[in-house]
C-alpha cells in the first residue's frame, strides 16, 4: 500500500508539473510578442518612414488590444472555462502573428498588433488564474512564477531572433516566426484538464473531484480541497453583484488594481519595449551593439526570474517584493544620475548598463512574477473572474500608458529626469507593500477568502490566526 501511495504521489506530481508547464506556455507567446517589437521597430520605422509618435502607437497598440482582451476574458473564462479560453488565445496568436508579418502599412500593422493584444490579454488573464486553481498551495507561488519565467524566456527568444535577423533587416520574419510556438501552444492546450474550481462553480463536482484526484497526493487531500471549494461557493452573489454588495470584495478588487499599476510603473516595460533606444542613450550607437545589448537584457531577465521561483514559496511574497523595489529604485536612481553627469568613457558606459541590469534583476525576482501570483490569490472564488478581469485590464491600460509616453517623457523631462521619476515611484512602492500587501505563502485560496470576507485588514488576509 505505501508503495502504491508513493507511486501515486510521484505520478500526480508529474501530472501537476506537466499541466502547469503547458499552461505557462501561454507566457512564452506573451513574452515573444513583448520582446519582438524592440528589435523590429527600427526596421519598420525605416521601411514605412514612421514618426516617433507613430512608433509609440505601433508599440502600445498591443497593450490596447490586451486591455480589451482582458476585459472580455472574464466572461469567456467564466462561461467557457479556463481551458477553452487558452485555446481561443492560441488561435488569435497564430492569426495575429501571420497578419503582422504580412502588413503593408503602419495602419495594418497596428491592427494586427491589436489582434495580438487580444491574445495576450486572454493569456495574461487566464494562465495565472488557471495555474492558481490547479496548483497545490505549497507550490502555487512557484507555479504561477513559472508563467512569468516563460514570459522572460519568450522575451529572450524574441531578442535572439531579432538579433539574428537584424543583419538582413527582415522584420517580417521577426514578427512571423512567432506563429510556430503559437501553433504548438494550441496543440498543447487540447491535453489540459479543466480547472476543478471552475467545474465546481458550474456544479460539476464529480468532474472536479476527478481532476483533483489526478493532481493531488492523496484522495483525502483532494476531497478536503473540494469540501473547501464547496464552502466558498455558498456565497450567493457573484461578479458585479458581489462587487456592489460586498465591501470586503471591493477591497480585494482595488488591491488587485493597485498591484497591477505598481508593476507597470516600476518602468520595466520601458526597457523591454525600448531597449535599443536606452542602449543608444547610454552611448552604444552601433546597431549591432544595441541588438546584442537587448539579448543580455533578456538573458538577465530569465536568470533572475529563477530567484523568484526559489524564494516565493520559501521566503514569501512580501519580503521578496520589498527587496525587489529597493534594487529597482537603486538601479534607476544611479542610472539617472549617470545620465545627468554625462557618460564620457567606456567604463562609464558599462557601469550604466550594469545599473540597468541591476534594475532588471530587481524586477524579475519580485514584481514581475509576484504581482501575478498575488492577484490570482486574493480574489474570492465567486468574484475571481470579475476581480482578475479588472486587475488584468488595469495592467494593460497602465502598460499602454507607459509604452505610449516614454519617448515623450524623454523629450520633456530629459534622459536623467525620466529615470529619476521611475526610481522615485519604486520608493513609493516599498511603502505601499509594507502597508497594504498580504503574505499569502503556504495558505489555501479558501483560507485567504475567509479572512478577506471576515473583514481582516488587507495586509493580514494571509494570516493563519
Amino acid at each position: 500500500m505505501p508503495v502504491n501511495n508513493s507511486k501515486r504521489r510521484t505520478s500526480n506530481k508529474m501530472m501537476t508539473f506537466f499541466v502547469c508547464f503547458l499552461a505557462a506556455l501561454a507566457g512564452l507567446l506573451f513574452g515573444l510578442d513583448i520582446g519582438v517589437i524592440a528589435g523590429a521597430l527600427p526596421f519598420i520605422a525605416k521601411e514605412f518612414s514612421v514618426t516617433p509618435h507613430q512608433q509609440e502607437w505601433i508599440v502600445s497598440s498591443m497593450m490596447f488590444g490586451a486591455a480589451v482582451g482582458a476585459v472580455g476574458s472574464g466572461w469567456m473564462s467564466s462561461s467557457l472555462g479556463r481551458k477553452k479560453s487558452l485555446m481561443a488565445g492560441a488561435i488569435l496568436f497564430v492569426i495575429g502573428s501571420l497578419w503582422s508579418a504580412l502588413a503593408t502599412s503602419p495602419e495594418m500593422l497596428i491592427s494586427a498588433r491589436v489582434l495580438l493584444g487580444l491574445a495576450v490579454g486572454i493569456a495574461s488573464y487566464t494562465a495565472p488564474l488557471y495555474l492558481s486553481e490547479i496548483a497545490p498551495e505549497k507550490i502555487r507561488g512557484s507555479m504561477i512564477s513559472l508563467y512569468q519565467l516563460m514570459i522572460t524566456i519568450g522575451i529572450l527568444g524574441a531578442y535572439l531572433s531579432d538579433t539574428a535577423l537584424s543583419y538582413s533587416g527582415d522584420w517580417r520574419w521577426m514578427l512571423g516566426v512567432i506563429t510556430i510556438p503559437a501553433a504548438l501552444l494550441l496543440i498543447g492546450v487540447i491535453f489540459l484538464p479543466n480547472s476543478p474550481r471552475w467545474l465546481a462553480a458550474k456544479g460539476q463536482f464529480y468532474d472536479a473531484q476527478k481532476v483533483l484526484d489526478r493532481l493531488r497526493d492523496t484522495s483525502e487531500q483532494a476531497k478536503r480541497e473540494l469540501d473547501e471549494i464547496r464552502e466558498s461557493l455558498k456565497i450567493k452573489q457573484t461578479g458585479w453583484a458581489l462587487f456592489k454588495g460586498n465591501s470586503n470584495f471591493r477591497r480585494a478588487v482595488y488591491l488587485g488594481v493597485l498591484l497591477q499599476v505598481v508593476q507597470q510603473f516600476t518602468g520595466m516595460n520601458v526597457i523591454m519595449y525600448y531597449a535599443p533606444k536606452i542602449f543608444e542613450i547610454a552611448g552604444f550607437t552601433n546597431t549591432t551593439e544595441q541588438m546584442w545589448g537587448t539579448v543580455i537584457v533578456g538573458l538577465v531577465n530569465v536568470l533572475a526570474t529563477f530567484i523568484a521561483i526559489g524564494l516565493v514559496d520559501r521566503w514569501g511574497r512580501k519580503p521578496t517584493l520589498v527587496l525587489g523595489f529597493i534594487v529597482m529604485a537603486t538601479g534607476m536612481g544611479v542610472l539617472g544620475t549617470m545620465l545627468h553627469l554625462g557618460i564620457h568613457s567606456a567604463g562609464a558606459q558599462y557601469f550604466a548598463i550594469a545599473m540597468l541590469l541591476m534594475f532588471i534583476v530587481g524586477f524579475a525576482m519580485s514584481a514581475g512574477p509576484l504581482i501575478w501570483v498575488l492577484c490570482s490569490e486574493i480574489q474570492p472564488l465567486k468574484g475571481r473572474d470579475f476581480g482578475i478581469t479588472v486587475s488584468t485590464a488595469t495592467n494593460w491600460i497602465a502598460n499602454m500608458i507607459v509604452g505610449a509616453t516614454f519617448l515623450t517623457l524623454l523629450t520633456n523631462l530629459g534622459n536623467a529626469g525620466t529615470f529619476w521619476l521611475y526610481a522615485a515611484l519604486n520608493v513609493v512602492f516599498i511603502i505601499l507593500t509594507l502597508c497594504l500587501i498580504p503574505e499569502t505563502k503556504n495558505v489555501s485560496l479558501e483560507h485567504i477568502e475567509r479572512n478577506l470576507m471576515q473583514g481582516k485588514k488587507l495586509k493580514d488576509i494571509g494570516s493563519r490566526d
